[in-house]
């Protein structure tokens, strides 16, 4: 199984410009990996800035994952993609990946998690935390305890990714439950800086910081 970040920015803007400046941010603060989550736009238009990401990321040795589109992020050589709960099956998506491209997925229950468990995705995205305006049609929120009684049943060694709301004082309490690590939008936007603080929370990315220092 590939070694799944702890910190995963997911990117946010208006438009696809901004998205792309912001992931463009996100790898300068230092971030590891960055998911482009456009929604409400054509395949084209979608790959166009795939490509994009996919040229900012390399740059700075950043992970791309890219969110639904599993055909454009074999296209992009992204480093993997995500699957929401109605999108492609991730065994189809694992038939057309490559085999060294990761597959991520939504889940809000146990039950989730398990059918997710079963067709062998690399990590699981489990939310949400607490209300976030990032996303429409928002699953029942989780909390430390839905976390704790999920990851307590599933005794799995895939790893399971907190999402939704998330801010750097909810860190310790979170990894707590036995989440392996977490997705951050809002946060994160709002203030790049945010990306080295999490990284001090989650005991990660203390050498891709170093590496990048002087571009602060």
């Amino acid at each position: 199984m590939p070694v799944i970040n702890k910190l995963h920015y997911i990117s946010q803007g208006t438009n696809a410009k901004e998205h792309l400046e912001n992931i463009q941010k996100a790898c300068q603060y230092g971030s590891e990996l960055v998911q482009l989550r456009l929604k409400n736009l054509s395949e084209k238009k979608i790959l166009k800035a795939a490509e994009e990401a996919r040229e900012i990321t390399g740059h700075y040795h950043t992970r791309l994952i890219i969110n639904d589109h599993y055909k454009i992020g074999k296209k992009v050589n992204a480093d993997g993609v995500h699957l929401g709960k109605t999108d492609t099956c991730p065994t189809i998506a694992r038939k057309e990946l490559k085999s060294w491209q990761i597959i991520g997925g939504t889940a809000n229950t146990l039950q989730d998690c398990e059918a997710l468990i079963a067709k062998e995705v690399d990590y699981i995205g489990l939310g949400p935390f607490r209300f976030t305006t990032t996303k429409d049609n928002l699953s029942p929120i989780l909390g430390l305890n839905g976390y704790t009684s999920i990851v307590e049943a599933l005794n799995t060694k895939t790893p399971i990714i907190g999402i939704g709301g998330i801010k750097t004082e909810d860190v310790s309490e979170i990894l707590e439950t036995g989440i392996s690590g977490i997705a951050v939008s809002g946060e994160i936007t709002r203030d790049f800086n945010k990306i080295k603080e999490f990284h001090k929370l989650l005991n990660t990315g203390s050498s891709q910081e170093q590496r990048y220092s002087f571009k602060n």
